[in-house]
């Protein structure tokens, strides 16, 4: 197996909506956005499925030293190997993939946020980091597309927050800032028991609204001249606000017992549809 086809096998066994997005990429950009998918996949699986607090931290210490490597033109795992063309061909900083992986090791520190502050910088570094290594990746001419691309990766994060409220809570895990959980009378035993209130309906119409103005101010600041590169973020954007604004009409409170998704074939045609209007 290339370390291409290890970064394509990963990324489809996500069943993330990014897939769909990056078909409409040329040859050479999608095996680049895939490899840097592929390694925030490789990280935030150890953040997500090593019990063992030790070990996790030694796997992204071991990741922070690959990152080195792969800067040294010595990748030794696959998807190092994939991206060792793309982070000279589009000049991609190390400080951000050693940022994602600071995102990554904050899941081992924290399962709970005093407030927004300090979920928004779990936030910006992985997903909002993300979002500018795209940028570069799609391509730009005016530097405010980078403003875009970080808060659309806010968007992007808020909406798996509030997607994810339920699953998890069953492991112990709380996003939603606690400050904003007192400010609407609501408990973390609401939370994690998934306690069905008009409290909780208002908190999570908050996150709600919070995640919507990002998309909005994101996509106000993307510049005429980068729509066209900046296409696929364009899409993702579609699915994933779609995504929002189904939770919202289930009565958001849904979240907390099952995960809200949107079918293959929809994700598909939100896609195409915002290619058609960006040729």
């Amino acid at each position: 197996m290339t370390p291409q086809q290890y970064c394509q096998e990963k990324t489809q066994q996500s069943g993330s909506s990014f897939y769909y997005s990056f078909m409409f990429l040329s040859k050479q950009k999608r095996e680049a956005i895939t490899a840097l998918y592929a390694f925030c996949r490789e990280v935030d699986d150890i953040a997500d499925e090593c019990t063992e607090l030790h070990i996790a931290q030694t796997k992204l210490n071991w990741w922070r030293d690959e990152i080195e490597n792969l800067y040294q033109h010595k990748p030794q795992h696959p998807v190092s190997k994939a991206l060792l063309g793309p982070i000279t061909h589009y000049n991609l900083a190390a400080e951000h993939f050693i940022e994602i992986i600071d995102g990554m090791a904050m899941d081992l520190q924290f399962n709970r946020y005093a407030d927004f502050k300090q979920l928004q910088l779990y936030c910006y570094r992985v997903a909002s980091v993300v979002g500018l290594l795209s940028a570069q990746i799609f391509g730009f001419s005016d530097r405010k597309t980078l403003k875009y691309a970080h808060d659309l990766g806010m968007a992007f994060q808020l909406t798996n927050i509030i997607r994810d409220v339920g699953e998890d809570a069953r492991r112990n895990r709380i996003y939603l800032p606690l400050d904003e959980l007192a400010k609407f009378n609501v408990s973390e035993d609401d939370i994690l028991h998934s306690h069905e209130s008009n409290a909780v309906k208002q908190l999570l119409d908050y996150q709600i609204e919070r995640a919507q103005s990002y998309y909005d101010k994101a996509l106000n600041e993307l510049p005429q001249q980068d729509q066209k590169s900046q296409r696929v973020g364009l899409m993702m954007a579609a699915i994933y606000r779609t995504l929002l604004t189904e939770i919202k009409a289930d009565g958001a409170q849904k979240v907390l017992n099952t995960r809200t998704s949107l079918g293959t074939l929809r994700k598909v045609y939100l896609a195409f549809r915002v290619w058609l209007h960006n040729l």
